[in-house]
């Protein structure tokens, strides 16, 4: 199948795949006389397993890893198992952040009212205040 094949199957655009192939999540495709990509049943099985990394936000560094894991089957599955663990751990660092950062915004936005205008905005008077502090 051709790029625009693959990509309409998966579900991406032809940039995806062709940035896939360059981060060499995806192997080289064989190529046609008139130089045309031509892909496999196996290119768009590696393709859909990355989405479904991506989906779990796994990093391209990530996705490499478990790739390299899921071409050797044999060996134990530690080495998977702590990449996820690792991976859980960062986003119950996220969602602790993001819950402060959500916790910041509704205190800021308590400081003002819809009655008044943006010369008096509390919102706006305390990101100022903010930012000279910082300073």
């Amino acid at each position: 199948m051709r790029i625009g094949q693959l990509a309409e199957l998966a579900g991406v655009d032809t940039q995806t795949v062709r940035f896939y192939e360059r981060q060499g999540l995806l192997p080289p495709p064989d190529r046609q006389e008139n130089g045309y990509r031509v892909y496999t049943e196996k290119h768009g099985e590696r393709l859909a397993f990355i989405r479904r990394c991506r989906i779990l936000d796994l990093s391209l560094a990530e996705i490499h890893e478990l790739q390299r894991h899921q071409d050797d089957p044999h060996q134990p599955c530690a080495a998977v198992n702590a990449l996820l663990d690792e991976h859980i751990s960062h986003v119950r660092s996220r969602i602790t952040a993001l819950q402060t950062l959500e916790t910041q915004l509704v205190s800021l936005r308590a400081s003002c009212n819809d009655g008044r205008e943006v010369e008096t905005c509390g919102i706006l008077a305390r990101i100022n205040e903010e930012s000279v502090r910082q300073q």
